[in-house]
């Protein structure tokens, strides 16, 4: 398939069914906001709790999209995750944002969740790209400046889990129940240093530079293993690793966040470091991650054993990205074909062709797994929408 086709079927995916699908089910039009929970078949659980992460992610999704298209639906989307995340969300007393409230907007888990602070970051100062909305601009500074206030551990680098709503000490840490309960984990940071990664666009200001650059570095130094390549997935405070298991879909997905990073910051010298340890990683994943289908399995543990021959959604998204991420940074072929099988992959096997978006997963032999849900928590529109914007903009040059 030449570049020319394979953005026409991204273009069509991505419109006609990732976001089209989102506009037409996801409003929660007698209590607000987004629905909490959606089955496959289309079953809504109208009491179902909201999620920070799905609302910000909505946010982010359908900004990044009226930015790049300028279509008023996707603006209107964005616009009505922007609110219901200020109106309910936001804690007005100590600050933040709470990380679940209730199917009527009410706060339910009020702890501030970092994963999910940088997640309102990403999508506040992706609404100001999008709009020129200052209040947005503002609001994601100063998330920044509260992360480092509370959660950055000044003895080790880095930054915490979690804190309590008044930003206490907290031995609630884990993002849900799959999660070990560390105090550091490689999930937060890689998306903290997203998060950054985006602000620093808007406000480049040498604050921000210091604080990226050092989660660069910190990323490389000890979320990498150095000799396998892959993400240790949890750590303690001062960087001692608690966890043997691989996770490809965060390894693919953090080997192009990682050059993103460094080149967004402008570094010459951390993006070459970075460059050769994001392609290491990429080469790993090649290797040992993706199976005879195209597919990327989800976890093995530390000898490459297999503990999950699902396929999840949202690793498949990321290695359509990041495979070809490494090709333009390589010019190795291995990596575009492999993308491409990615990309196939989802088509065949992803796509629910009888009720609109992407199944969660599939079995080894392609059919769907037991996981029903098609928005929830942690089902959103970010990994899907966010390859397809890439790739769009990637395959254009």
């Amino acid at each position: 398939m030449n570049d020319a086709l394979w953005q026409e079927s991204i273009n069509r995916e991505l419109h006609e069914n990732i976001l089209a699908f989102w506009i037409k089910h996801a409003p929660d039009e007698r209590n607000g906001g987004f629905y909490g929970h959606i089955s496959r078949d289309l079953t809504v659980l109208d009491q179902a709790p909201k999620s920070l992460v799905l609302n910000a992610r909505i946010l982010w999704t359908f900004a990044y999209a009226y930015r790049l298209f300028g279509q008023a639906a996707y603006l209107e989307m964005a616009e009505r995750a922007y609110r219901y995340l200020n109106e309910h969300f936001v804690d007005r007393e100590y600050g933040g944002l709470y990380w679940m409230v209730d199917a009527h907007g009410q706060p339910l888990e009020t702890k501030k969740q970092i994963y999910g602070q940088a997640f309102a970051i990403y999508a506040f100062s992706e609404l100001y790209r999008a709009t020129g909305n200052e209040a947005a601009l503002q609001q994601s500074i100063e998330l920044f400046h509260t992360l480092e206030r509370y959660s950055y551990d000044n003895n080790n680098q880095g930054y915490f889990e979690a804190l309590s709503r008044q930003w206490l000490e907290t031995n609630d840490n884990s993002l849900s129940a799959r999660d070990l309960n560390e105090k550091k984990s490689m999930n937060t940071h890689l998306h903290i240093m997203e998060a950054y990664t985006s602000l620093y666009r808007s406000w480049p200001t040498e604050e921000l530079r210091v604080k990226l650059s050092e989660l660069i570095q910190v990323t490389m130094r000890h979320i990498v293993d150095s000799k396998s390549a892959h993400f240790i997935l949890f750590f303690d405070e001062r960087w001692q690793g608690k966890s043997a298991h691989i996770s490809y879909g965060h390894d693919i997905e953090g080997s192009w966040l990682l050059i993103e990073a460094a080149e967004t910051l402008g570094d010459d010298e951390l993006l070459k470091e970075a460059r050769a340890l994001a392609l290491r990683m990429a080469e790993a994943v090649l290797l040992e991650g993706v199976d005879e289908d195209g597919g990327l399995f989800n976890e093995a543990d530390g000898d490459g054993t297999l503990l999950d021959s699902h396929k999840d959604w949202w690793p498949q998204a990321e290695a359509v990205v990041g495979f070809y991420n490494a090709y333009q940074h390589s010019g190795d072929e291995r990596y575009r074909e492999a993308a491409l099988k990615s990309w196939r992959f989802i088509e065949e096997r992803l796509v629910d062709r009888k009720y609109g978006e992407w199944l969660w997963s599939v079995k080894r032999d392609g059919t769907p797994s037991d996981n029903t849900e098609k928005i929830s928590a942690w089902k959103c529109p970010y990994h899907n929408g966010r390859a397809c914007f890439e790739m769009i903009e990637r395959l254009q040059g």
